[in-house]
């Protein structure tokens, strides 16, 4: 497929997609909360944005910090409508995780996790399912050798795959498999694929490694221009075969894969759907951003009034229109990529995709 020559009718859909969001960022509805709720992991994976380690110095929010802040959203939010999502760090460490997921459920939030399935056991599970879970996302980045380099651990694959084959069969729960696709993984995405299918996962998200974090010193993490564009073109095919749900994760803009690879069109919802309470109980938007993208702290400020007053840089985005974005003509499309790709100090752009893909499609040319 090419990147480029985009159908007439998806430059139609584009422009109405555009208005769209311009619209949702002056509603700025919140419907997804992320809490970064510790910064401890039992893994050390060389690809990680928060720099976590087992015995991190930064001590877990506690909950009822954390609930006093959710409260103070009451009259913003609905909480049927409003998914709350832990995170980390690695979230099931927290001994309180069940304690936390009733207090949410009692409120009437949905939640659910995020994890690298070190700890899923039957057992924990049922005692998740107990307290109110509704999804569950697990991280598996290729077969066993591939994934285990990448988290530092010879027992994750093992821990995570039988956590996954535990979470098919188990009914009343939503799980997807998240993979972080790389050079080492890349040539292995079809035997994964199967994998997948065969354990009964019926939805998988592929990330690409972004250059933040400790992902910063491994370029072997960053698919190089030609492997960029097979991906894109590996997920449409796995689509079109229909045996497991695949999307590309939000970010970029991907001309004219868009749509053909996930189910909707490329939308950076942080500070316009999306905020996040930090570990040191920072409000963010996403839990990738840090730094100068901070609004405000939940022990000085009221989130309510930083949700409705605050995060200009989310909702007008025309600062981004810099550097190579200046004069790129898909630049109403893509208003400038995901905000997590901007760089901390001065917002230039970190990683184009749709730069990457041509690239790659102008090598594969040769």
């Amino acid at each position: 497929m090419s990147v480029t020559k985009m159908p007439f009718r998806k430059k139609l859909a584009l422009n109405l997609f555009a208005k769209y969001k311009a619209n949702e960022a002056k509603i700025h509805k919140l419907n997804y909360l992320f809490w970064e709720c510790t910064l401890r992991c039992n893994l050390k994976c060389i690809h990680c944005g928060s720099d976590c380690k087992q015995d991190s110095t930064v001590k877990d929010m506690p909950a009822e910090d954390f609930f006093a802040a959710l409260d103070k959203l009451s009259h913003i939010v609905e909480p049927n409508k409003t998914i709350v999502v832990l995170t980390g760090g690695e979230a099931l460490l927290r001994k309180d995780l069940e304690q936390i997921g009733l207090e949410l459920y009692h409120r009437g939030f949905p939640w659910g996790i995020v994890t690298n399935g070190m700890l899923l056991s039957e057992q924990k599970i049922d005692s998740l399912l107990r307290s109110g879970l509704r999804s569950i996302t697990v991280s598996l980045d290729g077969l066993e050798n591939s994934h285990n380099w990448l988290r530092g651990n010879s027992r994750s694959f093992a821990n995570a795959m039988s956590g996954i084959e535990i979470l098919a069969r188990t009914p009343d729960i939503a799980f997807d498999v998240v993979t972080c696709v790389n050079q080492k993984n890349f040539g292995e995405l079809d035997t994964l694929k199967e994998c997948l299918i065969e354990a009964g996962v019926k939805e998988w998200r592929i990330f690409t490694i972004f250059p933040i974090g400790r992902a910063k010193e491994h370029t072997e993490l960053q698919l190089e221009p030609k492997a960029f564009k097979q991906l894109f073109d590996f997920i449409a095919a796995t689509r079109k075969e229909g045996r497991i749900k695949l999307n590309y994760g939000c970010e970029g803009f991907l001309g004219n894969y868009e749509l053909e690879v996930r189910d909707n069109f490329f939308a950076c919802r942080a500070g316009i759907n999306v905020a996040s309470i930090l570990v040191d109980g920072s409000i963010s938007a996403c839990p990738n951003l840090r730094a100068n993208f901070i609004q405000g702290n939940i022990y000085d400020d009221n989130i309510a009034d930083v949700w409705e007053n605050r995060y200009s840089v989310f909702r007008n985005r025309s600062w981004t229109k810099t550097g190579i974005c200046a004069d790129c003509k898909s630049y109403k499309y893509c208003q400038g990529n995901g905000m997590h790709l901007r760089n901390d100090q001065n917002g230039e752009l970190l990683f184009c995709h749709l730069k990457r893909i041509e690239e790659g499609e102008r090598l594969l040319s040769l």
